[in-house]
């Protein structure tokens, strides 16, 4: 049986990625994509074959079994679709699975969190499911968030609001921690674009460590202490600021505004 996928709001940055995703990951074999958007042309995705793109929303929903919701929060309320049967899964900040039951008909519903990391098979997909979805709906979300990289189903869907903090701006904080580096060292006279890509590198090196080795965060971050180099100096001195306090408030901020855009 064909698989029928529709992504509302497909070539944006999220659901481009979702759908780059789906189409180089192959999760199933007999997919068939829909994609709606503004203007119904797609020409990056011309060179696919069984893609099919549309500026009617209801169009899409009415030919697949899956429909994807990546639109801004703040177009929502336009969408003005039809969805009752269909599986319906969200990747839209702030939209709550009782939102998306009362606009749209669906039943079965899924609520998630994920990043344009996705099209690299990069991103984090964090994912909550209310009660009518089935053990099979179950599996295929899991494989559309597998294609896009790591996931989990969660039991909480107010914890979404946390990884939309957290795991959706890509690279968001971990960019903003980079341009302190950079900055650090320019101040010291060190040319910016070496510092640049000084720092890249140590977070493209950082990256792969941290998702490559069982060691959890708190455990590397104690072996380098307890290693009493130069680096424990630095990390004893953050330790005792008040930068994990700045770090929390700063993603409780995003977190609050995610709940406010419902």
């Amino acid at each position: 049986m064909t698989t029928r996928i529709g992504l509302v709001g497909g070539s944006g940055a999220l659901g481009g990625a979702l759908s780059e995703a789906l189409l180089q990951q192959k999760p199933f074999a007999d997919l068939e994509l829909w994609i709606s958007n503004r203007s119904g042309a797609a020409p990056e995705l011309a060179s696919h074959k069984n893609v099919n793109v549309t500026s009617d929303n209801q169009q899409l929903v009415a030919a697949c079994d899956i429909v994807i919701l990546s639109v801004p929060p703040a177009q929502f309320k336009a969408l003005e679709i039809e969805a009752s049967g269909k599986l319906v899964m969200s990747v839209m900040a702030g939209i709550t699975i009782d939102d998306i039951a009362k606009a749209t008909g669906a039943t079965r519903i899924v609520r998630a969190m994920s990043s344009p990391a996705a099209a690299k098979g990069l991103a984090y997909s964090p994912w909550v499911a209310n009660a009518e979805v089935t053990p099979e709906d179950r599996a295929v979300v899991y494989k559309i968030f597998s294609a896009a990289g790591k996931t989990d189903e969660l039991d909480d869907e107010a914890h979404l609001d946390h990884f939309t903090a957290m795991t959706g701006p890509v690279p968001g904080f971990v960019a903003y921690y980079a341009q302190c580096m950079v900055d650090h060292a320019v101040k010291q006279g060190i040319a910016p674009d070496i510092a640049d890509r000084a720092v890249r590198q140590l977070f493209l090196a950082s990256g792969r460590m941290l998702a490559e080795e069982a060691a959890t965060p708190a455990e590397q971050v104690q072996a380098m202490v307890d290693y009493a180099g130069t680096t424990a100096a630095g990390l004893t001195n953050m330790i005792e600021s008040d930068l994990s306090e700045a770090i929390s408030e700063g993603l409780l901020a995003a977190a609050e505004k995610a709940k406010k855009m419902s």
